[in-house]
């Protein structure tokens, strides 16, 4: 079975956490790709869902499916968000934001009552950090900002090299929000909640990849099948 397999059969056990009259959070990436595209064919059957996306890849392809969309600035809580996950740990704690998206994955999470992480099991780790974590900035001041982080990694005991993520064109990459990436090598993270609230204190720093505390269940497929955890 296939890697793009996997991810879909995890896309559909998470499906089936979601009822009739649900407000959603539609993520972003490969895995959450398959899930708006299976929400598509139970909205066609007759599911009556609003989504909210978190990028503005994933709108264009809930339009392309027939999902309807609605904004947070017309609804104030969302019923579930299913997303996928670049890591994800044994506290359900999270690295996300390969895709670049994960400025509006996080607000759309921190609105939601549950999060659903839908990935692959190669993304199940016991200590977060393998991942490049990414860091969404401002470029205005990015020398102090980077001085800053760097204090950050020390304080927490982690340390790796940090680059400007590019885009295909050789630029900086730029996110949804008009902000570049810096993606961070650290290896592992020992503490990830503490990383966490040290970055997020940077005034530079936009967001960050590190989602402590959010999700609330992780479905992950294998050659073994789906395993289902939740956080404890």
């Amino acid at each position: 079975m296939s890697m793009d397999d996997l991810k879909r059969q995890a896309a559909a056990r998470a499906l089936e956490q979601v009822q009739d009259g649900m407000k959603l959070g539609l993520g972003t990436g490969s895995t959450a790709k398959h899930f708006v595209e299976l929400l598509g064919e139970r909205v066609r059957t007759g599911l009556k869902i609003i989504g909210v996306p978190t990028s503005e890849a994933t709108r264009a392809d809930a339009e392309r499916c027939a999902v309807p969309l609605t904004t947070l600035d017309q609804i104030d809580r969302l019923d579930l968000t299913v997303d996928g996950a670049d890591e994800v740990d044994p506290n359900l704690n999270l690295i996300k934001g390969g895709g670049g998206a994960l400025l509006r994955e996080k607000i759309v999470a921190a609105a939601s009552d549950r999060m659903i992480v839908i990935a692959d099991e190669t993304k199940w780790v016991q200590t977060l950090g393998r991942f490049p974590l990414p860091i969404e900035v401002i470029p205005f001041g990015l020398g102090a900002t980077r001085r800053a982080i760097e204090a950050a990694f020390s304080k927490n005991s982690v340390s790796g090299q940090m680059d400007i993520r590019k885009a295909k064109d050789g630029h900086a990459f730029v996110t949804d929000g008009g902000h570049w990436i810096v993606d961070a090598r650290l290896g592992q993270i020992p503490d990830s909640p503490g990383l966490a609230a040290a970055l997020s204190s940077i005034p530079g720093v936009v967001e960050h990849g590190l989602f402590i505390g959010l999700a609330s269940m992780a479905v992950l497929a294998g050659s073994q099948g789906i395993r289902v955890v939740e956080r404890p």
